[in-house]
């Protein structure tokens, strides 16, 4: 009877030095992994929907218009008449919504 006691007793304490790493990785998912995959799912949902004539900003903070694209990349147009080849992932904001969408 005296084993069982002490045996359960033992168990129990692992068990609770193991919650407090447990809880860590809890809040981890939840205040940095989770918000960090919803945002990657947000932008390539926007990467999927630009097209031609959308004012776009691009990671490398150059403005331009798109006048061309394929599956991976898009040429823009700046201000100056210049035209660009970025990857579309470079893109990041569109601009003709403003920087809050």
């Amino acid at each position: 009877m005296l084993l069982n006691f002490v045996l359960l007793q033992a168990a129990a304490s692992g068990m609770m030095n193991f919650l407090p790493m447990l809880l860590i990785i809890v809040v981890f998912y939840f205040f940095m992994i989770r918000p960090q995959m919803k945002k990657a799912k947000d932008h390539k949902k926007f990467v999927a929907e630009l097209k031609k004539g959308d004012k776009v900003i691009t990671t490398a903070g150059i403005h331009g218009r798109i006048v061309d694209m394929n599956e991976t990349t898009v040429v823009l147009e700046t201000e100056g008449g210049g035209k660009i080849r970025f990857d579309k992932n470079a893109v990041s904001l569109d601009s003709s919504k403003g920087l809050n969408g």
